[in-house]
């Protein structure tokens, strides 16, 4: 059985949604847990410190190990609060499961500086407000679990979420370096793309359709669960992966690279050669996941022919 005994997790936006059903498995396999939540409305809106405390009081009740935060994600001074309160009531910090988000449905071409910017200050910079004092605490213990909370909409596309989109495919990018800079500290990093039933499904499919067609049922939260728990523990040794959990399937999504088409070294492409192979250069047929910018770069010279070791 996987369990968190002796380890302390954050869980934000942890009081409500699928943050609530995060923190609570965490903490009913022994975690102790730090439940964030500012207490907003979706759309970012307003506070409630009530939205913390029930769920830290019924983590409490049920035998287990809470505290609340109430501090936002989108700022410096929140994110290292969150992570202080780890430390000052528990004394370490072991899994971090970014999760506090907003939601609201703008069509991109009505979409203000302002609403562009609240989203990318929740998620994205959250985001990094948040995993970068962790990760500071993390590399000092030689060992952490990072689950970022991306979204099918920003890897896959979704209609009137150019915001939302941009915000959670950048946590994505963040995720893949936290990976890499944390792998000789005992540090994984990852993301799960999530499609359980929520407020934010109920401002894109009204509630009685969701009743009437079953996809309910077929979308219930706790079926994204598992991943985000095991993802978060030291049963977990992957790490720069993403996963998706929609209806029970669970699968990685990942960014291949196509072969391509490889122009003649000794004179550079113009447009009309790029036309004129763009179905090779476009073709998925074979592919590669490179693990960094530079297994790209290298597989590319070595298809040259060309020995950077030797400068030949």
């Amino acid at each position: 059985m996987i369990d968190f005994e002796g380890q302390v997790a954050i869980v934000t936006g942890a009081g409500r949604g699928l943050g609530r059903l995060y923190v609570m498995d965490l903490a009913s396999r022994g975690a102790s847990v730090v439940v964030n939540d500012l207490g907003g409305t979706m759309r970012g809106e307003g506070s409630d410190t009530k939205v913390a405390d029930e769920v830290v009081t019924e983590i409490v009740e049920a035998g287990g190990n809470a505290v609340p935060s109430y501090d936002s994600v989108d700022s410096p001074e929140g994110g290292n609060a969150i992570v202080q309160t780890a430390l000052e009531h528990f004394g370490r910090l072991d899994a971090v499961v970014s999760n506090a988000g907003i939601f609201n449905s703008i069509a991109f071409d009505e979409m203000t500086a302002t609403d562009w910017r609240r989203m990318l200050s929740v998620h994205l910079d959250g985001g990094f407000h948040l995993s970068q004092p962790a990760f500071k605490v993390m590399k000092r213990q030689g060992y952490g679990r990072f689950v970022f909370i991306s979204s099918s909409g920003g890897m896959f596309g979704q209609h009137l979420e150019a915001h939302y989109g941009a915000a959670k495919a950048g946590l994505v990018g963040l995720s893949n370096v936290i990976a890499l800079e944390g792998a000789d500290h005992g540090i994984v990093s990852n993301t799960v793309l999530p499609f359980g039933f929520s407020r934010m499904v109920t401002e894109t499919v009204d509630s009685k359709t969701l009743e009437e067609t079953g996809l309910k049922d077929i979308i219930a939260p706790e079926k994204v669960v598992p991943m985000v728990t095991y993802l978060a523990s030291r049963a977990c040794e992957c790490t720069h992966q993403n996963y998706s959990a929609l209806a029970g399937r669970y699968a990685r999504a990942f960014i291949g690279l196509g072969d391509g088409w490889l122009a003649n070294t000794e004179v550079t492409a113009t447009a009309d050669d790029i036309a004129e192979h763009f179905s090779e250069i476009s073709g998925t047929e074979s592919f590669t996941i490179p693990a960094n910018i530079y297994e790209e770069l290298f597989g590319v010279v070595g298809r040259l022919g060309v020995d950077l070791a030797d400068g030949k």
